[in-house]
């Protein structure tokens, strides 16, 4: 049983499982909207900018948009232990309920879950300021049957705690938890958090306010929590969260009660033993075992490390070894690189076909002569390509290195690309829509394994139909790396020094300033989508003034007509699964990088249907472009050079990647 308590309304009581907090919303009387406004219009758009970026951005976002009276601020927040998807999860039914609950109020707060998110929303500005109203409280009805007075005691040491460190937390989290022994063999758990554009001594402050409701809401109660617009508490006895070493408080236990003086020990009977000899006797015996012993001791460490760093090289060099393959090898699988086996030719060099000693089929990539990498930056890169894993990326079975030769030998994918089918008048009637709908759905999980899941964070930079292979069941593998990039785990986004990629593919920020960034494969992603869905190339609508497949996409979504979209040979696809890819496809490759969804959130769009989607704004503008013209970088991670050639689309465009740390 819980007791939920507001400054604003009585004392409610309701059942629950736990100490479970309930969803409120707080409406404030501050003047209203009507529902077709720029006001009510920007209130929703921002609202739905908040699901795709507080998970994205660490469990945070901030943002206003709009102009004059029409303009929105809006606050997103969830609770510093939440994963990216029950944060997202939280958020998506929170600002459902507070929509519910406000529909034309210009004020509006909401909390909700377990763990608890909170989202807000005003025709003012409010971030970084204090405020500790209005409150919504509660409390486990279980009362302390034991020593309240030593419950009290433990429980302000802990707060106390708890309260510091989260009010000493940085610009992006202040979040702390903590727990405290209660005897004889129970704990208290506590957790606080505020939310981060808060001064340390604002979110010291509201904390502790909330902290005073104990007194007079709680007082001998086994948990409770309070929300206020910058903070929250909660504790109880039992643990709530996940405990993250970096945000817990010291563990604190009572005071020891008095003890009887201690027995005479060893130490004093030496120190004033026979011969009348000192502790300072002891300490010159002592202290040199101890050095030589912490001697040893790094001595063996040093020598440990030192073994397993050589057997690492040893199995980096044994692994390497097992990926390279002859040259005299790859010439015979290839006939002599006979034009009868090439699939197609690229910036990067020509794919043959090949069959291998052992009877296996491989697509070659020769990749062209005239870069500046040295051999073991090749191996290296080879290395890293050879550890990417995924059923929806191309595999690498090896590589061929033999003076200016440099070899990619990956696995044989014989229904060659996505765009020979979906492009083709005769080979889409072989794509009906749940193919389609299953190849969209393996393109997002390649994309996830390379931004979230792998050991590295890598953006591709040229995901587009000819870049996607299919193999046997059809089922799609992202392909060519040339263009890919190396990201630090906590970098977000990274500047060009030159533009490479295909027009129409390129996102807005990237193709006009060079900023690219995960959301850069997610603009891609969308406009394949479209492709995908429609059956035309993104430039089919290049004749008619200002328009592109996007923005043909968009006017049809936003007139009702959206099934226009539709490639007319998809008679028996699920309308909803295709209204629903539509929709999720204009909104990966909106203007705006802070309102694209990542591609995770794209993985549970796709897999949710009960998860609502914000509405699209107006597509980027699309460069039209009747070629795919592309400016290349050589495949190498120190190439300075760059060259711009007209490429025609191939069968595989596979090569070597540029996997550059920043």
């Amino acid at each position: 049983m819980l007791v939920k308590l507001e400054a604003f309304s009585s004392i409610l009581s309701y059942l629950l499982i736990g100490v479970t907090i309930v969803a409120a919303s707080k409406c404030y009387d501050t003047g209203n909207f009507t529902v077709n406004s720029t006001y009510g219009k920007n209130r929703d758009l921002i609202l739905a900018s908040l699901l795709s970026n507080v998970s994205a951005k660490g469990g945070f976002f901030t943002d206003s948009v709009g102009q004059n009276s029409g303009r929105v601020y809006a606050l997103g927040m969830c609770r510093g232990d939440s994963t990216p998807h029950g944060c997202y999860t939280c958020l998506n039914s929170s600002i459902h309920g507070l929509i519910a609950s406000c529909p034309n109020q210009k004020q509006a707060l909401s909390w909700g879950g377990d763990p608890p998110c909170m989202a807000r929303y005003a025709d003012r500005p409010f971030f970084g300021i204090l405020e500790l109203e209005p409150t919504d409280a509660g409390y486990n009805t279980g009362d302390i049957t034991s020593n309240l007075t030593e419950f009290d005691t433990v429980w302000e040491g802990l707060i106390d705690s708890v309260v510091r460190k989260a009010s000493n937390g940085s610009s992006s989290l202040k979040y702390a938890t903590g727990e405290a022994d209660l005897p004889p063999f129970r704990k208290i758990y506590a957790l606080m958090q505020c939310t981060p554009d808060l001064s340390d001594k604002d979110c010291d402050t509201c904390l502790r306010q909330s902290a005073g409701y104990y007194e007079s809401c709680c007082h001998g109660k086994q948990g409770g929590y309070v929300q206020k617009p910058n903070c929250w508490f909660r504790w109880d006895l039992y643990p709530f969260y996940v405990s993250n070493a970096s945000t817990t408080a010291p563990t604190l236990s009572p005071p020891p009660s008095p003890a009887s003086p201690p027995p005479h020990s060893v130490n004093s009977t030496i120190t004033k033993g026979e011969g009348g000899r000192s502790s300072e006797t002891l300490v010159i015996i002592v202290v040199p075992i101890v050095i030589f012993g912490a001697v040893l001791v790094i001595l063996a460490v040093a020598c440990l490390l030192k073994r397993i760093k050589k057997t690492k090289q040893e199995d980096n060099k044994s692994h390497v070894g097992s990926l390279q393959f002859d040259f005299n090898a790859v010439r015979v699988a290839t006939e002599n690189f006979a034009d009868a086996n090439m699939l197609g030719r690229g910036g990067f060099g020509s794919v043959y076909k090949g069959k291998l000693e052992d009877g296996r089929k491989v697509a070659i990539k020769r990749l062209s002569g005239n870069s500046t990498q040295g051999e073991q930056e090749f191996k290296n890169e080879v290395m890293l390509l050879a550890k990417l894993q995924h059923r929806n990326l191309v595999r690498l079975h090896g590589f061929s290195l033999e003076q200016k030769e440099r070899v990619l030998i990956y696995e044989f994918l014989p229904n060659s690309s996505l765009d020979n089918f979906i492009f083709d008048p005769v080979k889409r009637l072989q794509l009906k829509w749940e193919k389609r709908y299953t190849i969209i759905e393996g393109i997002a999980k390649g994309l996830v394994y390379l931004h979230e899941d792998s050991q590295y964070r890598i953006i591709h930079r040229d995901l587009k139909a000819a870049n996607i292979l299919l193999d046997e069941e059809m089922n799609p593998k992202i392909s060519d790396f040339g263009m890919a990039k190396l990201f630090s785990v906590d970098q977000s986004r990274a500047d060009a020094s030159k533009i490479v990629g295909t027009f129409g593919y390129m996102a807005p920020e990237y193709a006009w300033h060079g900023q690219y960034s995960v959301k850069s494969d997610v603009y891609a992603f969308g406009v394949l989508v479209l492709e995908i869905i429609s059956g035309q190339k993104i430039n089919s609508y290049s004749n008619q003034a200002g328009d592109s497949l996007l923005t043909h996409a968009w006017r049809n979504w936003n007139e009702g007509t959206a099934l226009e979209v539709l490639d007319p040979t998809l008679r028996d696809g699920s309308r909803s699964e295709i209204m629903r890819c539509i929709h999720l496809g204009l909104l990966c490759v909106q203007e705006n990088i802070a309102y694209r969804p990542t591609i995770a959130s794209v993985i549970l769009m796709l897999s949710s249907y009960s998860m609502s989607l914000p509405v699209p704004s107006r597509p980027a503008f699309c460069m039209n472009s009747t070629m795919e013209t592309t400016t290349m970088s050589e495949p190498s991670s120190l190439s300075n050079q760059s060259k711009t050639e007209v490429i025609q689309a191939s069968v595989n465009e596979a090569s070597i990647s540029e996997l550059d740390p920043r």
